[in-house]
């Protein structure tokens, strides 16, 4: 018998803000945090703003400047949400079984910063010269690695590496290993720094990106006819999934039950999404199954919605062919709209939005949704948030490979 697993801390690293408060709040305001790109010289670029994050990791006290220099900046995202998820918890590892605690954290891309760095310092100053941190800074389990040392966690620790899914295949393992009794406590989400020079210039020209250069603000308008692409972005999202008792026995704030995970493959096109979204269809329906629960049951959809002609249409679909007459009862909101396609990271950030509709009543709008596809042509919860009391909520991460994940949570019964 499956045990019953809850989510109980929540972190967030955005380009809306570091704190869940202040993200959830400049989210629900319908606030964009695209904007342009400082983080190196884009000269010559066509696309010149993005969903950037702007701190200073020496001043967040997740680490000491020495170790800072160790780290990708997508580690760094993840050692700063893990610890304000941890701290949201209440949890005191200390006083945890080690072994029964782990950490699954995944990225899309892992440490790119660093490849770059190294790469031009193999050409430019020689063999000697290339750092021997470059292996540890820039391999996509590097962020499971330190959030686990961190927090001095000895169970099932790995990383996940499914494009844009990758948060949730990451979170829907984490819930698997906590089910079947292999852990009672999971660290995991997602977490990408991947703008960088050469990130940047590699989905550009695969024509990815909106190219909205008059207003980056309205470039990421998922599910408008006038969509031209997603907007790169960066940052990380992370949760503490708890089983029910351990929870309960210690008093913990409980935001909701982590119900169903259903995964699934494309198996076509590398970079395109099935047409008619049946990878995705799929996905959806064995997350149902997986949480026992009817179609009339879900209340609310966090949409993978990136705000590309072909992606945004074959979601649709894919809700249409699964929830029928239902789908048109469903709100549905991107938040990919105001933050920006944060990659890998995605399903981290969307599930704490899910979380947070969930606790609060709020539905966070899908911004920039102006003139409506006819081909989308369900409730995206356009332009302004909307007060709703969502029982249950779907969130879904499809990636390039054809990755397709979906996961629901729901209020406690």
């Amino acid at each position: 018998m499956k045990r019953r697993v809850v989510v109980t801390g929540l972190g967030v690293v955005t380009s809306l803000g570091r704190a869940v408060d202040l993200f959830w709040d400049r989210l629900v305001r319908g606030d964009s945090g695209v904007g342009p790109i400082t983080l190196f010289d884009v000269t010559g670029y066509r696309v010149q703003f993005a969903g950037q994050v702007h701190w200073k990791p020496e001043e967040e006290g997740i680490a000491n400047l020495k170790e800072l220099r160790r780290l990708d900046r997508f580690s760094q995202f993840a050692l700063a949400a893990a610890a304000d998820a941890v701290s949201d918890s209440g949890l005191d590892f200390s006083r945890e079984e080690p072994y029964r605690c782990g950490v699954v954290i995944g990225s899309g891309i892992g440490g790119l910063a660093e490849f770059e760095a190294q790469h031009e310092r193999l050409l430019t100053k020689g063999i000697d010269k290339v750092s021997p941190f470059t292996i540890p800074k820039l391999i996509v389990n590097s962020a499971s690695g330190h959030v686990s040392a961190m927090h001095g966690v000895k169970g099932p620790n790995f990383a996940v590496a499914t494009a844009c899914a990758s948060a949730a295949n990451s979170m829907g393992d984490a819930l698997r290993a906590i089910q079947y009794d292999d852990a009672d406590i999971m660290i995991t989400g997602g977490s990408e720094a991947a703008l960088t020079p050469m990130g940047l210039a590699g989905f550009q020209n695969m024509r990815a990106l909106s190219e909205r250069v008059d207003a980056p603000q309205r470039a990421s308008r998922p599910f408008d006819a006038q969509r031209d692409g997603f907007v790169l972005a960066e940052g990380a999202g992370v949760v503490v999934l708890e089983e029910l008792e351990h929870a309960r026995r210690r008093g913990a704030r409980i935001y909701g039950e982590l119900k169903g995970y259903g995964a699934s493959g494309d198996a076509g096109h590398i970079t395109q999404p099935d047409e008619q979204g049946r990878g995705a269809a799929w996905a959806m329906g064995r997350a149902l199954a997986d949480a026992g629960l009817n179609i009339d049951a879900v209340d609310y959809i966090n949409a993978h919605g990136t705000s590309t002609p072909l992606g945004d249409k074959a979601e649709t679909l894919a809700v249409k062919s699964v929830f029928g007459a239902h789908a048109k009862r469903l709100a549905i909101s991107s938040t990919k709209s105001q933050l920006g396609h944060t990659l890998g990271a995605s399903g981290g950030i969307e599930m704490v939005a899910c979380a947070l509709t969930l606790s609060r009543g709020v539905i966070a709008p899908t911004i920039n949704l102006e003139n409506p596809d006819p081909d989308c042509d369900l409730d995206y919860v356009p332009l302004v948030a909307r007060e709703a009391n969502v029982r249950v909520a779907m969130s879904n991460s499809f990636g390039f490979g054809g990755h397709n994940a979906s996961l629901i949570l729901a209020r406690l019964d």
